[in-house]
């Protein structure tokens, strides 16, 4: 009776540890083909959370030309001056990727929606809105 009893524990063991070795992949969308230049963004959106005060506010879109032409962004333009996007120089090559990075002033206090518009030579979308939206929290109170 013990040997079956250990034989099970076993069992269970090991179909738990071969359970929890297992990974899941992640789902890669598909881009559609487009003739011309293309600019299809992983998200459209960047939500920084809730944040520190003065803490770093860096972060990028990321892109790729999903056309049969070399995409060239012409201009980007954030809403504010709180909002200032960097823009690729070169021409980016159909199935390349690009980034379009920004960064929004942190030493603002409260809740922030802002938008870049992104100016290029996409077939269909010559110009892009982006959205970037999160909270700044103040800085702690010292007693």
């Amino acid at each position: 009776m013990k040997k079956i009893i250990l034989f099970a524990m076993l069992a269970v063991a090991g179909i738990t540890a071969t359970n929890a070795q297992t990974t899941k992949k992640a789902k890669v969308a598909k881009v559609a083909k487009v003739e011309g230049a293309g600019m299809a963004f992983e998200t459209e959106t960047i939500d920084y959370g809730t944040i520190a005060h003065n803490a770093d506010g860096k972060r990028e879109f990321v892109f790729v030309n999903n056309g049969t032409k070399p995409l060239i962004i012409t201009n980007t333009t954030g809403s504010c001056g709180c909002t200032v996007p960097t823009t690729p120089k070169e021409p980016i090559a159909p199935g390349a990727k690009g980034v379009i990075g920004v960064k929004y002033a942190t030493d603002r206090v409260g809740a922030f929606t802002k938008t870049v518009t992104v100016t290029s030579n996409a077939e269909g979308q010559p110009t892009k809105i982006l959205t970037i939206k999160g909270t700044v929290l103040p800085d702690p109170v010292k007693s």
